[in-house]
């Protein structure tokens, strides 16, 4: 079960309680579950009860013992444990395998992995300098705001600005002191609301010599507190370059797709493979910031094969960067997050094809699988960015 799979699963669970009359609440719109804090057990916890106590007119406790048996009985949950002064932790099914179960959710729902309603009837209207980091930040916010149901229009002050989809890209055009449109399943329509002020630090110079993707890649990368580097280095193709990185990570996957079509096999969510493995922190080439690779045990009978990458965090982890830049209005966590991603999955991908005589199998389809779910976000991610997602590198 997958922290998205599980916050449904409490979300439903409440939905039970207020249907059945044992809570008297407006159901949340979504729940958050993340890591057991101090005290707590298991894989995940959530504080939904203490969110929902005040308003059900009960202590947090009894909230939580109301929620309890519901989500004792759902699948993949092997035991709930209440801790504190109220707070669900989750045991989940070992029989299950996590990392399964998010390959096969990432697959059914391709790019729209992560999208969500955290700001479903929301209105935003950005206002925004005649500046061009302003300008990319907005047309950034207003595609990762439509990701969780919510709509933006683009307001310059002075004047309006009319952001338009085409594509996977965007462009802003101005028109005269008056035209705003704002994105609902990918229709501009007109609206209006309360102005936030979206003022990122200035671009140094014009970034436009280093063309469209390097050009936005340098513009939203950084926080919008800190001043971007327009510099050469965003067209380097090496491993210092975060760009470079989640560019060819996603090219990779591509290429290992085609190449096991050649080979007569495709993707189909699995066990990775039964051998020992351990987790090892290697330097990065060109770098000096340490990134963390599986790297077989000395004893594993398949040297090339880790038993848990570490990917399934950062996957996992994706629909939380998303509404937390869609509700933040920063771009710069999406794109910090995609290289988290493209480092995770980088060492994974040299042990998804076959070897010489090697005949393919269960776990290397399994292992193509993995790899095309984190170029689905890669892919996905780049999109919202306004930056392509290249098939070669």
């Amino acid at each position: 079960m997958t922290p998205v799979e599980l916050s449904r699963t409490v979300l439903h669970a409440v939905r039970r309680a207020v249907d059945e009359g044992q809570l008297s609440v407006a159901v949340p719109e979504r729940v958050v579950v993340s890591e057991p804090g101090a005290g707590g057990c298991g894989e995940y916890a959530t504080n939904v009860a203490l969110q929902l106590a005040r308003a059900a007119g009960k202590p947090p406790l009894a909230v939580a013992e109301i929620l309890r048996p519901r989500l004792v009985a759902a699948d993949g949950i092997e035991d709930v444990v209440v801790t504190g002064p109220g707070f669900l932790n989750f045991r989940l099914d070992r029989r299950a395998d996590p990392l399964q179960d998010l390959v096969r959710e990432i697959r059914a729902q391709g790019q729209r992995y992560g999208h969500g309603d955290a700001l479903a009837g929301q209105v935003l209207a950005l206002r925004v300098p005649y500046e061009v980091r302003a300008e990319v930040v907005a047309d950034a916010v207003v595609r990762i705001v439509a990701t969780q149901g919510g709509r933006a229009t683009v307001e310059h002050q002075g004047g309006r600005a009319t952001v338009e989809h085409q594509g996977s890209r965007a462009t802003v055009e101005h028109q005269g002191s008056r035209a705003t449109v704002e994105h609902q399943g990918g229709r501009p329509t007109a609206a209006h609301a309360e102005p936030i002020d979206l003022r990122p630090v200035p671009a140094p110079e014009d970034p436009a010599p280093l063309g469209p993707d390097a050009a936005r890649w340098a513009l939203l990368h950084p926080a919008p507190h800190d001043r971007p580097r327009i510099t050469a280095d965003h067209l380097v193709q090496r491993e210092s370059n975060p760009l470079f990185r989640v560019r060819y990570a996603h090219a990779r996957v591509r290429s290992l797709s085609r190449n096991a079509a050649r080979l007569g096999f495709t993707a189909e969510p699995g066990p990775l493979d039964t051998a020992k493995a351990r987790t090892a922190v290697t330097p990065a080439p060109d770098t000096a910031k340490a990134r963390t690779a599986v790297t077989p045990a000395p004893d594993t009978a398949n040297a090339r094969t880790p038993v848990t990458p570490a990917l399934h965090t950062p996957l996992a982890d994706y629909p939380r960067i998303l509404t937390a830049a869609a509700t933040h209005r920063a771009p710069d966590r999406l794109a910090r997050h995609l290289a988290t991603v493209a480092d995770a999955v980088l060492p994974f991908l040299t042990c998804v094809l076959p070897i010489g005589e090697e005949k393919p199998s269960a776990a290397h389809r399994a292992r193509l699988a993995l790899a095309e779910a984190a170029g689905t976000v890669l892919a996905g991610g780049l999109s919202l960015l306004g930056i392509d997602a290249p098939e070669h590198l």
